[in-house]
């Protein structure tokens, strides 16, 4: 199974960030790429930090896995739970990508204060607000059935915690400076990892 995880992971980081990156720069002459910033220790540092780490550790943990480190050792193994993960994971790609590419010329990973970018709520954002992190979810829970160690619930559990925090301290207070009461109406009706959970109330 580490050998599986690592090619997940491997494939998720070329789709997600290298191939979607070039094209986001071949279409604006922009890499898409801000970054997660914020002064040390702040809200906005510990959630940029926890979230690059989590990411960081999902393609370590089927290394530490396969040298057989601290961390590594499989909590369970039970092959149609591992084959699950496998298509499960795949899905979250699948939908990772679809999420991506609905944004168009707004892709952006982290947040530019000065940027004004359109506010996109058609494809998977009639439905969540934050499709691109929930499908990411859904590809580290494949994931972690794949490979379901210490080190992988590490991961996982750092980018959710740095998830949340970078999008309800970072980016909806940026969204709402940025677009007002168009973003709020929006956010009041659609969820922000899940249909119907996590809408902000409308005034």
């Amino acid at each position: 199974m580490p050998n599986t995880a690592l090619a997940l992971s491997l494939t998720w980081a070329f789709v997600l960030f290298i191939v979607r990156t070039a094209i986001q720069y071949l279409r604006t002459g922009s890499t898409g790429i801000k970054g997660f910033k914020g002064r040390m220790g702040s809200i906005p540092w510990f959630a940029g930090t926890a979230a690059t780490s989590g990411i960081a550790l999902t393609f370590l943990a089927p290394v530490v896995s396969l040298f057989h480190l601290p961390g590594g050792a499989l909590l369970f193994a039970l092959p149609t739970i591992h084959h699950t993960g496998t298509s499960i994971a795949a899905l979250g790609i699948t939908a990772s990508v679809a999420a991506q590419l609905s944004m168009g010329a707004s892709w952006r990973v982290g947040v530019d204060d000065a940027e004004r970018t359109t506010l996109v709520i058609h494809g998977p954002f009639r439905w969540v607000r934050n499709p691109i992190f929930t499908s990411m979810g859904i590809y580290l829970v494949g994931l972690l059935l794949v490979l379901p160690t210490p080190a992988t619930i590490i991961a996982v559990a750092l980018f959710a915690v740095g998830i949340h925090l970078q999008v309800r301290h970072v980016e909806e207070p940026y969204l709402l400076r940025t677009h007002g009461d168009t973003y709020r109406r929006y956010a009041s009706r659609t969820g922000r990892f899940v249909p119907g959970l996590g809408r902000l109330p409308c005034s």
